[in-house]
């Protein structure tokens, strides 16, 4: 049996499956969703809104002034004129889904709508305030939903006088493109609501997932580790053009250091500084603060961890990091050495599915199979591996993978490299991944 022809058949039942919450009766009434409503009109907002034009389901778009709101809809409109040059859709799809999209600079032309999509910047209290901003005005039984990333969205929901219509729908970027949408179910998100947005994710062509509340969810939590070993392996001697290259060649679109890049690693700049540095390495993100601290952005900039030549989008490696690199090395006292393209395999993907088992073991997913969906439609995990946790359960074996993660962990340190309790007890009990049902 063809293990890539197993996986395949594995990720197409596990997004059927993902679609599907324990205890959630079938007859539950759902709730109706004829009008959306999006605050926010820069990248993320602008494609969030495209999902429900395209399902002809019309979309009013909030910006604070004019000038932000007639940016973000001719942005949309460019991203429509590019399909439509190459025959995905027609010159009149076009205006259709165009004349469905709306803009406001006022809080009060939102009052009717059945659900609305906060994707405003990533911060606790500029969230808050939008969220009791909507507490007042919108009917009070429309869905309010928030697009974070990392953000605690049972706090976001304290400022709602009904919290149970909270929940995060978290799309990936570019959300028109990407079709993960990672619905977070919040402390008191009913399971209407859940039900709901469930069925809505079908609708806009979207692949759901739930997850629950926990710093990142299920993706960027995952994505912590994975991106932290990449960096720290750099950190060790791996240039950065080789770890992205194994990452590649392993099977995703891009290696995660030229995926920051293409970000902006300003996001994760700013993300860490409402952090302590107990919830990051210091060590694997020193060279990314100091590039950022530089202007060295990413490709928007025209450098980041690598250099860019105008109009070019090829990393090219840059003499700036090398030396930066050095440089952390010896501050941390850290012995640079040659570095095997299997060692940043085993470092990047046993430290993400160690999450991966975290995640399930705190009951954060449901099944293992959601976190795979999740993986494959979010970040671009090769489907033919199956999804992390198919990949470590069936292609490295949960023996090996523990073992392995215990030697890290007596080289590394307990703090990255602890062994998730649960692969212990699968691996002590005989048991597979599949056995393990949450909710």
């Amino acid at each position: 049996n063809d293990p890539q022809s197993k996986a395949l058949q594995h990720v197409f039942f596990a997004e059927r499956e993902a679609t599907k919450v324990p205890g959630l009766s079938r007859d539950v009434e759902l709730k109706s969703v004829k009008s959306v409503a999006v605050i926010g009109a820069g990248t993320m907002g602008g494609g969030i809104s495209m999902n429900f034009a395209n399902a002809g389901i019309p979309v009013t778009i909030l910006e604070m002034n004019q000038e932000a709101l007639d940016k973000g809809l001719g942005l949309v409109r460019k991203n429509y004129e590019a399909s439509a040059k190459t025959g995905r859709i027609t010159n009149a799809q076009v205006e259709e889904r165009m004349a469905l999209l709306g803009g406001t600079t006022n809080y009060s032309d939102l009052a009717d709508a059945d659900l609305v999509i906060e994707a405003v910047f990533e911060n606790m209290e500029v969230k808050k305030t939008v969220f009791s901003t909507l507490n007042d005005i919108v009917r009070s039984d429309a869905v309010l939903a928030t697009n974070t990333s990392y953000l605690d969205i049972d706090e976001i929901a304290t400022v709602v006088a009904n919290p149970e219509r909270v929940l995060g729908m978290h799309f990936f970027s570019p959300a028109n493109v990407m079709r993960l949408l990672e619905i977070v179910r919040a402390e008191k998100t009913s399971s209407q609501v859940l039900a709901t947005v469930l069925k809505l994710a079908k609708t806009i062509n979207k692949a759901g997932a739930v997850a629950g509340v926990c710093y990142g969810f299920i993706g960027n939590r995952m994505l912590g580790g994975y991106s932290r070993e990449a960096h720290t392996l750099v950190l060790e001697g791996a240039a950065p053009e080789q770890v992205d290259r194994v990452l590649s060649q392993f099977g995703m679109p891009m290696g995660v250091i030229a995926m920051g890049d293409l970000a902006g690693i300003d996001i994760g700049y700013r993300l860490r500084q409402q952090l302590d540095e107990s919830q990051y390495d210091v060590r694997s993100t020193y060279v990314a603060d100091q590039l950022v601290e530089m202007g060295r952005l990413g490709q928007k900039t025209g450098a980041g961890t690598y250099d860019y030549e105008p109009g070019n989008r090829t990393p090219i490696p840059s003499p700036v990091t090398k030396k930066l690199i050095a440089e952390a090395a010896e501050k941390f006292g850290v012995v640079q050495r040659e570095i095997s393209d299997e060692e940043i395999v085993e470092r990047c993907f046993y430290s993400m599915c160690n999450i991966g088992f975290d995640i399930l073991h705190e009951g954060m997913a449901y099944r293992a199979s959601d976190i795979d969906i999740v993986y494959i439609n979010g970040y671009g995990f090769p489907s033919w591996r199956g999804g992390p946790m198919h990949w470590a359960e069936n292609a490295v074996g949960l023996g090996p993978m523990l073992e392995r993660i215990r030697e890290f962990s007596e080289i590394h340190g307990e703090r990255w490299w602890t062994p998730s309790p649960l692969l212990e007890k699968l691996v002590a009990e005989g048991g597979s991944l599949s056995d393990i049902r949450n909710g």
